[in-house]
């Protein structure tokens, strides 16, 4: 019994110290993430949504950059299924994220992993791959922990700052350009953790996309520059994979 507690008590160590290292890691990432919620819900009461509206937008969607595509959309009464479309096709980069890291969470119940695929994020992909995906072990309980100490308080910042923006962005003045701040930020944190091919190729592909598209109407340049990153991003690391197997 008392060697049980023990076994109890360590695991339990090892949990908080995972949750509490991937906090601390998410700490400046957190900024841009604050920042760019900030941001979106000022975007959204501009965009002619009601507070309440513009609310349950923020804690149902959890996706800046689809909700940020939809907005011109929704102002342009485009047809529902052309919004969900928009939405979906910037999103898609979240089934590249999820298969990669089911290998860490497929012994979780399937709830679980619902959870860990609702409170997932950019950073918290980033961050997480950056720290395990040269770990020879996977699925342990401090990988698992280290993906939510990124995740929940990333949730948490990201609705309260949006939420901010929704009921105080009245007050900001246009004139501090926060849209463009917030772009910095997020530059800031994502390019230090840029140390692939495949990864830069992506940027690029989506970068040169996003900047030629920009005379398409209702943002589509924004979601056409997402399927090129990914495809970019694909196909640079099958060509790694097959100059390795050629070596």
């Amino acid at each position: 019994m008392i060697q049980q507690k023990r076994s109890r008590s360590r695991l339990g160590d090892v949990r908080r110290r995972a949750f509490l290292s991937g906090a601390r890691d998410g700490a400046v990432p957190f900024i841009a993430v604050g920042t760019w919620g900030f941001v979106t819900g000022i975007a959204m009461v501009k965009s002619g949504l009601t507070e309440s509206m513009a609310t349950l937008m923020t804690l149902m969607v959890y996706a800046g950059s689809a909700q940020l595509t939809s907005l011109p959309l929704i102002e342009a009464s485009a047809p529902l299924w052309l919004i969900f479309a928009a939405g979906t096709v910037v999103n898609i980069r979240f089934v590249i994220f999820g298969a990669a890291l089911q290998p860490y969470f497929r012994a979780l119940s399937w709830p679980r992993r619902l959870v860990l695929g609702v409170l997932s994020s950019d950073i918290a992909f980033v961050l997480f791959m950056a720290r395990y995906s040269d770990s020879r072990r996977i699925g342990t309980s401090q990988q698992i922990w280290y993906f939510l100490g990124v995740a929940i308080p990333g949730w948490v910042v990201w609705n309260a700052c949006s939420l901010v923006g929704v009921y105080m962005g009245g007050l900001v003045p246009p004139e501090w350009s926060l849209e463009f701040a917030a772009i910095l930020a997020l530059m800031a944190v994502i390019m230090p953790l840029v140390k692939s091919r495949p990864m830069v190729m992506c940027l690029i592909a989506g970068g040169l996309v996003a900047w030629l598209g920009q005379p398409l109407p209702l943002r589509l340049g924004l979601a056409i520059a997402v399927v090129a990153g990914v495809a970019a991003g694909m196909v640079s690391e099958r060509m790694a994979l097959r100059a390795r197997e050629l070596r």
